[in-house]
């Protein structure tokens, strides 16, 4: 297994108040808007929907990994995020963020290992984990070829 893995996103704005986001790992593009709190369309997803998804998509995959190598058995998992977004002096930040965590097993006597499983895929989990890292930030600025008539 290497070490390293890359991800690739693009994202491009189409029109009006859209855009569309294309990975590399998955063949259908998504389309996203700003929340409609902030002048966007209703019934897309948000970068803050995204953020909030990756999370909880996050804790899921990464508990069902630490479960299948711990052996451990459990009927099903759901988890709910949300995410708390207030201005600030500097702008909106996402001022909280709970995961819920519902874990079903088959019996009692597992909760105490449950409870410490779904701690360590908390403490795991990549993308909460990432929150924190510090983020590079490039650019490219490119003139038109055509000139406006």
């Amino acid at each position: 297994m290497e070490n390293e893995h890359k991800y690739h996103v693009v994202a491009w704005w189409t029109s009006g108040q859209t855009g569309i986001a294309k990975s590399d790992s998955a063949p259908n593009a998504i389309h996203f808007a700003a929340p409609a709190q902030f002048g966007g369309l209703k019934g897309r997803w948000t970068p803050e929907d995204l953020l909030i998804t990756a999370l909880a998509s996050c804790f899921i995959t990464t508990f069902h990994a630490i479960a299948e190598s711990s052996k451990f058995e459990c009927t099903d998992l759901e988890v709910e995020a949300e995410g708390a977004v207030g201005k600030t002096g500097t702008g909106y930040n996402f001022n909280e963020i709970v995961i819920r965590a519902h874990l079903t097993i088959p019996c009692e006597d597992k909760r105490e290992r449950a409870i410490s499983l779904l701690q360590k895929a908390k403490e795991l989990c990549l993308v909460s984990r990432a929150l924190a890292t510090a983020q590079s930030f490039e650019t490219r600025i490119e003139i038109s070829k055509h000139s406006p008539v």
